[in-house]
């Protein structure tokens, strides 16, 4: 039985740094080609303008309603316990900045990102990597049309629309949702409210939460493409079509866990 040599697993560690560096610089290539697509005026023809619209509706209207629907359930849910652990402790006045912390800055965002990726970027991007297996994308380009125009950058706007919406109307919800569980339907708190809110709302807070959002929508809807894009075009693509998803769930997966560990630490540290 032949045993592995000193020097061969020497380099695997190497080889590994190699092939990790190279799947992330390929994605880096596939967002410049993206993002050069985007801001081409010649993208914005009539046929595309419709295409990228219907993949914005198609990929937003259905899980915003959903979403709204689920995160106000949770919302209510969380809001409850925490005003009811903070009035038995004696620390109601601290209630409001809690729940805006916990809910507004932290679970809504990363929900809302975890949720546009399992419901319409990893299925799309298996979507497109099963064309490629079927050799669609390759008769498209054979037709003359651009796979990246027509497949690859209409799903990626929508992706980064749908975190936007979904994370932009569930935080509005929940701070509507937080006034009535804790004051009831008066209208006398709303000052008050309005002053602990903006006091947690900060300018460097509101910056690191804008960042956030960013990098969580370009995180979900670039990293499940550019995997479909790069890890599908291989020679046996047909074997290799769950593989790719994996590798990409894997990536995203990665990514977001590093970005909401960046926003902490630039929160509380």
């Amino acid at each position: 039985m032949n045993q592995p040599s000193l020097l061969s697993v020497l380099k695997r560690p190497g080889f590994n740094a190699l092939v990790w560096i190279r799947s992330w610089w390929k994605i880096m290539l596939f967002g410049v080609v993206i993002l050069t697509l985007a801001l081409t005026p010649s993208t914005y023809i009539r046929a595309n303008r419709n295409l990228i619209a219907r993949q914005i509706v198609r990929t937003t209207v259905p899980n915003l309603m959903w979403f709204t629907v689920l995160s106000a359930l949770i919302s209510v849910v969380l809001i409850r316990i925490v005003v009811v652990t903070a009035l038995s402790y004696g620390l109601s006045r601290f209630a409001i900045e809690m729940v805006v912390r916990v809910l507004v800055l932290e679970l809504i965002p990363l929900t809302a990102a975890l949720f546009v990726a399992l419901r319409c970027m990893l299925p799309d991007a298996a979507e497109v990597a099963q064309m490629d297996a079927r050799g669609d994308l390759d008769a498209l380009q054979r037709q003359g049309t651009d796979p990246m125009r027509q497949e690859f950058l209409p799903r990626v706007m929508a992706g980064v629309f749908a975190v936007w919406m979904l994370g932009i109307v569930s935080c509005i919800m929940t701070l509507v949702l937080a006034y009535f569980a804790i004051y009831g339907f008066t209208p006398w708190a709303l000052a008050g409210y309005t002053r602990i809110v903006g006091h947690v709302f900060n300018p460097a807070v509101t910056l690191i939460l804008v960042l956030k959002i960013f990098f969580f929508s370009v995180a979900v809807a670039f990293i499940p493409m550019a995997s479909a894009y790069y890890d599908g075009t291989v020679k046996v693509r047909r074997s290799r079509t769950g593989i790719a998803g994996l590798i990409g769930i894997v990536r995203l997966f990665a990514v977001v866990l590093v970005i909401e560990v960046a926003s902490l630490m630039g929160n509380y540290y």
